[in-house]
Formats: structure tokens, sequence, C-alpha cells
């Protein structure tokens, strides 16, 4: 994506957002209600077209042809309620261009790893609405696409569910896939991503691993010791963010340099019982984009 944007009418709902998905790669994409995470999708989907910027697929614009090979799930469930469970999911593998048996045997064989061998005859408005979920995910997974554009993927699932999902998702990328997810659940979006986007009032305004996102932030401490810490106040490059009965949290201007010199000081007034590098959540960092 390069510098995609989208107004819908004077309001700017995706502002020149770049990013890339990598080949193989889970790319958690995370933001509020209203960041534009789903407006994205649905260009990169062809469903809306870009005000400005561009989708690339392989360097080039995707084409009809291209995007039938891509596994979308929308945010609004679009199956059909009163139709059976296995008879949509070939109506729809058929749309995507496989062929009938073909169809059948990629929407069985993902009915089978959902756990719903057992409903392939039923109506998915008898379904519970997991199961529904499930049977949305079979819908985005049919005939091997080559991306993947999940929405909301995890929304309404059950913990055994939710393995399931990660253990597939994780799979298509080990054969090279791309995955693009959508998720409010920060913890989980930590543990699956190999990379993330955080989105705050359409602008991406954070990229990177976990890991790079972690170290983006200003470096913590915390210090615990037999004594008071009121004299860290002033100290030179420390500012103090939490202090009270022995326990204080710190900010470090200068890095590895300040940090000797408070724990040298620290031991020179007394005992030390802690004095640790605090490594923020994705979490945390989330909040400080987006705040």
């Amino acid at each position: 994506m390069d510098r995609l944007t989208r107004r819908f009418g004077d309001r700017v709902a995706v502002d020149a957002a770049s990013f890339h998905v990598e080949r193989g790669k889970v790319t958690g994409f995370v933001g509020g209600n209203g960041a534009g995470k789903t407006t994205t999708m649905r260009m990169i989907m062809g469903v809306l077209a870009p005000t400005g910027g561009e989708v690339r697929w392989n360097g080039c614009a995707p084409t009809a042809a291209d995007r039938r090979t891509f596994g979308y799930m929308p945010e609004e469930r679009g199956l059909y309620p009163k139709q059976p469970v296995l008879g949509q999911l070939v109506y729809l593998g058929r749309l995507r261009g496989l062929s009938t048996s073909a169809a059948r045997a990629s929407a069985t064989s993902l009915l089978e790893r959902f756990g719903l061998a057992d409903r392939v005859d039923s109506r998915l408005e008898s379904l519970s609405l997991g199961n529904q979920q499930r049977v949305q995910i079979a819908a985005a997974l049919l005939g091997d696409p080559r991306l993947l554009v999940l929405d909301e993927p995890f929304s309404g699932l059950d913990s055994g569910a939710v393995d399931s999902m990660t253990q597939v998702l994780r799979e298509f990328a080990a054969r090279g896939v791309p995955v693009l997810f959508s998720s409010h659940q920060l913890e989980l979006v930590e543990a699956l991503s190999d990379r993330l986007v955080i989105l705050s009032g359409g602008k991406v305004v954070a990229h990177g691993t976990a890991r790079e996102l972690r170290r983006r932030g200003p470096r913590r401490h915390r210090l615990v010791t037999g004594g008071e810490t009121g004299w860290l106040h002033g100290f030179a490059g420390v500012e103090v963010i939490e202090d009270g009965e022995g326990r204080a949290v710190l900010e470090l201007a200068d890095g590895q340099a300040t940090a000797d010199a408070v724990l040298a000081e620290a031991l020179r007034r007394g005992s030390v019982r802690e004095f640790a590098e605090l490594v923020p959540s994705v979490a945390d960092v989330y909040r400080e984009m987006t705040a």
C-alpha cells in the first residue's frame, strides 16, 4: 500500500497510509474503532476505490483475476443464513473460479478442520454465533488463497477455536502466503504477528516487529531499595514517573550510562532489591501511540 487515501465527503477515513505485508509473514493490523482498518482492507480487496494512492500486488495494481485468488473475511459477515453450510461454501468457491469438485473438497476439509463436519447440511442460522464465525472463516480460506485479508477473524470464537484459527494462519504463512488480520485482542495480536501496523485517525503511526515497537518507547526502569527514593528527583538524566515507599519507576534519558549512575548511587545509599528495565507490551505501545 502506497499513500493509500480514502475520503467520504469532507471526512478523511484513511490518510496516506503506507505499509507492506510480507510473504510468509502474519501482519497484525490494530487501531481503535474508526481508525480506518476496515476501509483500508476494503480498498485492498477492491470493494472501495481509493481517493488517492494505490494498492500493489507483486509490484502492480491487482487485477480482478488477482483478487479472486485473495481470501477475504469482511467485518460484516456475508453468508446466507437460510442456506446449508456446505452448499453455500461450494457456491462461493465456484465464484472464485474453483470447479465444483475442488470447491466441495476444499469446503469439506475446512469444515472438518473447524469441527463442523456434522453440520454440513445445516442451515447457517441454526448454528451458534461462534460456529457461524467458523463457517465465515472457512469461506475466506477456500481454494488455498495467495493472500489473506481477515477483518476481526477471532471475534466471537472460544479459546479452542482461537487456537485452531491461529494454527491455520501460521500454516498459510509457512507456505509463503502473506496474511493481514485485524483484531482488538492486543495480546493475541502480539503473540501471533510477525509484524504489526498501528493505525490511528486514518494514519499509520507505527509499524514493525513487536520487539521494534517495544523499543520505540521511552526507556524505563524499576528501582526497589531498602530505603527512601526521594533523592532520584533532580538526578541528572532521570525523570521519576512513580515514587513511594522505596520503590520508583524511572525514565532514563541517556541509556546505559544513566542506568549505571543510578544503580551506583542507590548502592552507595543502602541495599538494592531490584533494578530492572521495564519492557512495554504491545498494548502499552498501542495506548501510547494512539493516545
